[in-house]
């Protein structure tokens, strides 16, 4: 197949309306509806449905029975014109369901780019997810949820609806997140702990040695001082090197509106987080 050439395979069902950009290709038994538009070299292997209104971005691969833009799972849904937009080179592997967006959370679900969520990955009505983001197999997210650039979810994991999950965390598998995750750390468990910065991503993504060891003075005093909130961000602006790290951290903490998640009294000041997650 030339390289700007659209393929649509004889089982695939493509409704008038949808707009297929330059060498998308079309798998067997796969539906498109009449509001879908697609960019550039995405693939769609088999058995995927796109309905609704789905604007997605170049280079994307779906593997067999995944599906974007269907009615969320929401009771207060009435048929509004929500949308779902996904960016580019994202992989959206087997049976992974991304539903449209709510009135409720301003009509749309939005993923970045370069994510890779694994088979059985729910994003639910209105989460916003950023790039760079694992989403390990059957790791399921609640609706309103927003993840930040980076971070990696554990297998088997349920959030809870409006939870933000910050930059460059990881949350183990099997976890049950109901707070806030902040960047940069390390969170498992069901119901979740904090167990220490995620060194492995922070080190992953170049962060320089400074800013770790600012994040790591930083941690200690906000989650192992033993100070209130308030008593402890202020000491970390007095006493800790502001690098855009830390200064993520804080302005993360206090703009949470769940509140975040804490860490165990057990734990060690020394604990790195360094795993990621796995099939």
């Amino acid at each position: 197949m030339d390289q700007g050439e659209v393929f649509i395979h004889p089982l695939a069902s493509v409704s008038k309306g949808a707009e297929l950009g330059p060498g998308v290709s079309v798998g067997p038994f796969c539906t498109v509806g009449p509001q879908v538009v697609i960019g550039a070299g995405t693939r769609l292997i088999s058995h995927v449905v796109l309905d609704g209104k789905v604007i997605i971005g170049q280079g994307n691969t779906f593997y067999p029975f995944s599906s974007a833009g269907l009615v969320p799972q929401d009771l207060k849904y009435h048929g509004e014109p929500s949308w779902v937009e996904i960016g580019d080179k994202n992989t959206i592997r087997e049976s992974v369901t991304i539903h449209r967006g709510t009135e409720g959370g301003g009509m749309l679900t939005r993923l970045g780019d370069g994510n890779l969520l694994m088979a059985y990955v729910h994003v639910a009505h209105d989460c916003r997810l950023g790039s760079r983001i694992i989403m390990a197999n059957a790791a399921n997210l609640a609706g309103h949820i927003t993840i930040e650039d980076g971070a990696i979810i554990g297998g088997l994991t349920g959030i809870h609806q409006f939870v933000k999950i910050g930059a460059l965390s990881l949350v183990g598998g099997m976890s049950g997140i109901s707070k806030d995750v902040p960047p940069y750390v390390w969170a498992s468990g069901n119901r979740a702990f904090l167990y220490g910065l995620n060194m492995e991503g922070l080190r992953r993504a170049r962060v320089s040695p400074d800013s770790i060891a600012a994040l790591k003075k930083a941690y200690g005093i906000l989650f192992r001082g033993g100070k209130n909130q308030k008593s402890a961000i202020g000491e970390v602006r007095d006493t800790v090197s502001l690098t855009h790290e830390v200064s993520h951290l804080l302005n993360f903490i206090e703009q949470s509106g769940r509140g975040v998640l804490t860490a165990r009294r057990s734990d060690e000041k020394s604990a790195s987080g360094d795993q990621t997650a796995q099939e």
